[in-house]
């Protein structure tokens, strides 16, 4: 099922800013029997996009109703929520009166095999890096040929990359964000002046505080990454995946990567059921 603006159609203007300028933002949000997971949360970081690109945030009970439509028959599937800035004639000028396009996309959940999660992921790290713009850096906006370009790395022998930036600091997966255990402390890479501020990694550092787990976003070389006691990527639609190698160096699913893992899923299901009542 795919709504523009709450109608039911897959054509949008061709002088939509998306199309011509990747002028909006994005979520990716996990369904599970027709609820939307933690999808307080994925509004709230989509609130925060649109003030920082100056797109007036839609209606929200309009755009609740328009989700629920598109997702209450889903037994499990992900919703792709794209909002831009609408329609506009050439150039980068923003029309003096702007009204926002709503894209709310239906698709089947990702057939992941499940030792993804229990045994572990193969990584590397790729050669594209990350610009460099705090302007930019933390919100899901729709320019993403970083990592585009980064997936086009590798085929089937890996199932995730992980990116620099320019700085040469250890910033994210193509689609996931890091998280580095090194004597009992969770670090992850400061989002700044590059990548994105994943709704799951978010939930993963309240977690890990709950849990009396110190938690550290600093700077992450390449060299204290590989010096990792556990290693682990996260994002909404595939929670927690261990990182069982790294640049031809192994790394066990440790205790404190299970624990998360289980606190998460704890946590997910109270989301789910509140939603529910």
């Amino acid at each position: 099922m795919i709504l523009i603006n709450g109608k039911l159609k897959k054509t949008l203007e061709i002088t939509d800013r998306g199309l011509h300028y990747g002028d909006g933002l994005f979520e990716t949000i996990e369904v599970i029997h027709g609820q939307c997971v933690f999808l307080r949360q994925h509004l709230a970081r989509l609130k925060t996009g649109c003030q920082r690109l100056k797109i007036p945030y839609p209606d929200e009970t309009l755009l609740l109703d328009e989700i629920t439509c598109a997702s209450k028959t889903s037994e499990q599937g992900v919703i792709k929520l794209i909002l831009t800035r609408g329609s506009g004639g050439r150039g980068y000028r923003q029309p003096d009166e702007l009204n926002p396009s709503r894209i709310i996309a239906l698709y089947p959940y990702p057939d992941y095999p499940e030792n993804f999660k229990t045994q572990g992921i193969q990584t590397f790290f790729c050669n594209t890096r990350l610009g460099l713009n705090p302007l930019l850096a933390g919100i899901k906006h729709n320019n993403r040929l970083e990592q585009v370009l980064a997936r086009s790395e590798w085929q089937d022998e890996f199932q995730e990359g992980l990116m620099l930036n320019l700085n040469e600091h250890v910033i994210e997966g193509t689609m996931s964000n890091l998280f580095v255990i090194k004597e009992q402390i969770v670090y992850t890479p400061a989002i700044t002046v590059s990548g994105i501020k994943g709704v799951m990694r978010q939930i993963i550092l309240n977690i890990a505080r709950q849990n009396q787990l110190p938690v550290r976003e600093t700077l992450l070389t390449m060299d204290f990454v590989l010096q990792a006691d556990e290693l682990f990527v996260s994002n909404s639609i595939i929670g927690i995946w261990p990182i069982k190698s790294l640049a031809n160096k192994s790394y066990p699913v440790g205790l404190w990567t299970q624990k998360l893992i289980a606190f998460l899923a704890e946590y997910k299901a109270r989301d789910i059921t509140s939603d529910i009542t």
